[in-house]
């Protein structure tokens, strides 16, 4: 366990535990419109800012965290090897996902989360395998796709079944849509961001200030599995 810990980057945790904080702040305050009947401005101004800028921070980070685990183990295993080792993760993150859905679908079916950021980023990490050790490429294509996303965001369709990919049927709703563009794009910058200054740096010990920001990025997938059931109880008991 100590070992493992001397391999992560403080830094990077710490501004994962930031994002985590950010994540949830901001659903909180949805909870409270849905729940308690509250109307913050949630879908425009400051807080559709501060939600855009908290998923962002997330998917970057997701980028370059794959980046360092790629140059940890691209010398070590064999291509296929590597491959089958992202593809195990990205799946089991995916899953994850298809669990959020099934329970948003029973208990808010008019709400139910199809494709959010579990989904997404489970398959961004599937999607990366083949363009791991390429750095131009996740630029060149990284910066393609968000401008993809940016133009499918002006329209709206009359399907559902490219959801996933960006397209947005016209009427509807969903707690959380996280669309492969042009959010797959910003994990590619990531990825580049951290073939860019992490390539042959070593981690550090970081300021013990920072201990609960690197507690809370060490655990952010459990704590984003966990915090939102426990928000909605502790609503709907006080």
């Amino acid at each position: 366990m100590a070992e493992a810990r001397q391999m992560r980057f403080w830094e990077i945790d710490a501004l994962r535990g930031i994002a985590v904080l950010m994540m949830i702040t901001f659903h909180f305050l949805f909870d409270l419109n849905y729940f308690r009947g509250f109307s913050i401005a949630l879908s425009s101004g400051f807080w559709l800012v501060f939600a855009r800028a908290t998923l962002t921070v997330f998917l970057l980070l997701v980028g370059i965290s794959l980046s360092l685990s790629y140059s940890r183990v691209k010398d070590k295993l064999d291509g296929s090897t590597a491959a089958k080792k992202y593809l195990k993760r990205g799946l089991r993150i995916f899953c994850y996902g298809l669990a959020i859905t099934a329970v948003t679908f029973a208990f808010f079916p008019q709400g139910a989360i199809w494709f959010g950021v579990l989904h997404c980023i489970g398959i961004s990490i599937i999607l990366a395998i083949p363009v791991l050790p390429r750095k131009r490429t996740v630029l060149v294509l990284g910066i393609v796709l968000i401008l993809l996303g940016v133009l499918l965001a002006q329209f709206t369709v009359s399907f559902p079944w490219l959801l996933w990919l960006g397209f947005y049927p016209a009427g509807f709703y969903t707690f959380d849509y996280v669309p492969l563009l042009p959010w797959f794009g910003v994990v590619l910058l990531g990825l580049f961001l951290g073939k860019s200054f992490y390539g042959n740096r070593k981690p550090s010990e970081g300021p013990k200030a920072a201990g609960p920001l690197n507690w809370l990025g060490r655990h952010s997938l459990l704590i984003y599995l966990i915090h939102q059931p426990i928000l909605v109880g502790l609503l709907l008991v006080f």
